[in-house]
């Protein structure tokens, strides 16, 4: 009977979980509401302003000191009898891998518009990818008290653009700088607050009485529409009472069928509340949400119960003064304090030595975490960004957490030879915490170079490198691997290698003929009679690949070569293979200074999608860049697709110009497609 008692209580507890994300637009006012949400659930006792820099989920310098989110930031608090674990995410495109790590392990997410911009290129990126996900989002329509701002304009924005159906629960009381309140359609209420913030509740204004009804029974219409049940009520009765209403709104907010929209002002401190409210009543519990399934394996899963084998997924990991903090979503069984987990990837065994509830940089200890939550720990020290951790005797791999393809990249050294391995170091700390981020040293410039999602993103990696790590890093645009192109051979090229230096001689006399090829290099021998054994042909075939390492004009591999060996002289006692690989070498860079070659240099296939109305200044863009448009289509919702070869070159810089042709709603791929003549050098 205990049992029974203790499984209903842990059961409620989960229930009354929310594991939200605020998702939008750069400064639609993201961390502003959250900021808020924390200073009425308690959790914290003063207003935290970004302008001030004084807010909680934005505790890095850089955060501050360029008033953006850039990491993901994870809070809790509570409301209602109700926990709320936030994740506050960025809302910069250069910064998306953090948005799609967190929305892997988010059961619901609040997106944020700006009442006068309406759905803006980033929102409707972050809209996507929640999408894709499966997260159920309600919508908040902020900064109502900005001039300009119309809620029936956002929501027709909200149509057109993302194409659900918003239902709009609210009604905004006043306009503009005379906005203080809402009318809350479902219960038909008046909310209003004072410039405190104060809430306070009453009837509807008689001047909004009509409106109010004819918005609620737009309202209801338009969920009768859509739920089966609330259609034959409504037949019924000819309205909708507010439990149904609410029920329904709860049903459409999971299936995605239509999203809630509410409004308000959170720098104003107004519709915080109601956005709470409805977070809790439409937006699921981990219990509503779908049990973890292992990858690969729709049979495989595990619901979100306290007694079933422990899985756990790592979304992020911060080394922190504390130590390295992996952050997990636990999507069943129990983690405590001092237990053995299992990395389902790699098969090695962690030890849990504490487990936080996290503030942002703030932590507070706990002894165990539940099926449903979202905490950090301390004590493993391999696990990734990824990783499943799980009971060893029950293990599971759940599917990781895509990271998307860097597109611009960039030479980084030490400005001090002494701090070289200070910065490799603190480079492959930062592409560990942060998995969009790749590290490589290019085998033929020897340049360490940092991959990223766009310029900003890889100018706040080097930053943070240069704070935390203490070592100054000079950032430059990387050398383009370059290669030399054979177009104009040489026959019947004669070179002679002799060497006597007291002890046995060196001797080789070879005859080349040099011709262009393909794009590799082919070697063949045309020697008869035996006058160059087979084992001295390989020498040679050996040493011509030795001299291609570095061509005439530059030093860069040389492709498109074709070498036949069609004579050469042999000595009794001074021959031998060293000999014949030296003369090859040797003799194969003099003939390609007597041949004509030219540079060539790499050419990459680009993919954009961009909005129609931005499809002439991306073309002009990319001819200006040498690029060669392969061919342009109509896709989808008015975005145009446009195929081109570009140099490699020309493409440094051109995420953010694409970005800011197409007011940030600009994407491209790219992908090798070869090599091409260089101009002015061949």
């Amino acid at each position: 009977m205990r049992t029974d008692t203790t499984t209903r209580t842990t059961t409620t507890a989960i229930a009354a979980v929310r594991n939200l994300g605020i998702l939008a637009h750069v400064d639609a006012g993201k961390t502003t509401v959250t900021e808020r949400i924390l200073y009425l659930t308690g959790t914290t006792h003063k207003r935290g302003e970004v302008h001030n820099g004084t807010t909680v989920t934005d505790f890095d310098p850089q955060e501050r000191d360029r008033g953006i989110t850039i990491f993901a930031a994870a809070v809790s608090c509570a409301w209602a009898g109700h926990r709320i674990n936030l994740i506050d995410t960025p809302g910069h495109v250069d910064f998306a891998d953090e948005v799609e790590r967190s929305l892997r392990v988010l059961d619901g997410a609040v997106a944020v518009f700006d009442a006068v911009a309406g759905v803006e290129p980033q929102s409707e990126s972050v809209w996507r990818q929640a999408e894709r996900h499966g997260v159920p989002r309600i919508a908040f329509v902020n900064k109502l008290d900005r001039a300009g701002a119309d809620l029936d304009t956002a929501l027709t924005s909200i149509r057109e653009r993302l194409h659900p159906r918003p239902l709009a629960v609210q009604l905004p009381l006043g306009t503009e700088e005379s906005f203080t309140g809402v009318i809350d359609l479902v219960h038909l209420r008046a909310l209003t607050w004072d410039g405190d913030g104060t809430l306070t509740e009453g009837p509807v204004p008689d001047h909004l009485t009509a409106e109010t009804t004819a918005r609620r029974r737009a309202l209801e219409e338009a969920v009768a529409e859509l739920h089966p049940e609330a259609l034959e009520e409504f037949c019924t009765h000819g309205a909708l009472d507010a439990t149904t209403l609410t029920a329904a709104l709860r049903h459409l907010t999971r299936t995605g069928e239509a999203v809630v929209v509410l409004c308000g002002s959170a720098y104003r401190n107004r519709g915080i509340e109601p956005l709470l409210d409805a977070a809790v009543a439409y937006l699921p519990s981990p219990l509503d949400a779908p049990p973890a399934r292992a990858a690969g394996e729709q049979q495989r899963q595990r619901a979100a119960d306290p007694q079933q084998p422990l899985t756990a997924l790592a979304f992020k990991v911060t080394a922190a003064p504390t130590g390295r903090l992996t952050y997990l979503r636990l999507y069943a069984g129990t983690l405590r304090k001092g237990d053995t987990v299992l990395d389902a990837a790699t098969g090695r065994t962690e030890r849990i030595a504490r487990i936080l509830r996290v503030m942002a940089d703030r932590h507070t200890e706990t002894d165990h975490a539940l099926a449903g939550d979202i905490v950090a720990v301390i004590g493993p020290k391999s696990a990734r960004v990824g990783a499943t951790l799980c009971d060893p005797d029950h293990p599971i791999l759940l599917e990781a957490p895509m990271s998307a393809e860097p597109v611009v990249t960039v030479a980084v050294e030490a400005r001090r030879a002494a701090d070289t391995d200070k910065l490799t170091a603190a480079l492959a700390r930062l592409a560990e915490e942060d998995p969009s981020l790749r590290l490589a040293t290019d085998p033929e410039t020897g340049q360490r170079t940092l991959s990223g999602l766009g310029e900003l993103h890889l100018e706040v990696a080097v930053e943070k490198v240069r704070r935390e790590a203490g070592v100054e890093a000079v950032v430059g645009r990387p050398q383009v691997a370059l290669r030399e192109a054979l177009v104009e051979g040489v026959s019947g090229f004669v070179y002679r290698h002799a060497k006597q230096d007291g002890g046995a001689g060196q001797f080789a006399h070879i005859v080349l003929d040099v011709q262009v090829a393909g794009d590799g290099f082919a070697f063949t021998s045309a020697v008869t009679g035996g006058r160059v054994p087979r084992e001295y042909a390989q020498a040679v075939e050996a040493g011509c690949r030795d001299a291609l390492a570095e061509g005439p004009l530059g030093g860069h591999p040389v492709v498109g070569v074709a070498v036949t060996l069609t004579d050469g002289i042999t000595h009794p006692k001074d021959s031998s293979e060293l000999a014949f690989r030296t003369a090859a070498r040797l003799g194969l860079r003099e003939a390609l200074r007597s041949a004509r070659l030219q540079l060539l240099e790499p050419l990459a296939e680009v993919s954009v999608t961009v909005p129609e109305d931005a499809l002439g200044a991306v073309l002009g863009d990319l001819a200006a860049r040498r690029g060669q448009v392969q061919g342009t289509a109509l896709g989808r919702d008015g975005a145009a697709q446009v195929s081109a070869l570009v140099p490699l070159a020309e493409l440094f810089g051109y995420a953010g110009r694409l970005r800011g042709r197409t007011q940030g709603r600009g994407t491209f791929t790219t992908r090798p497609a070869g090599y091409t003549p260089a101009p002015s050098l061949g």
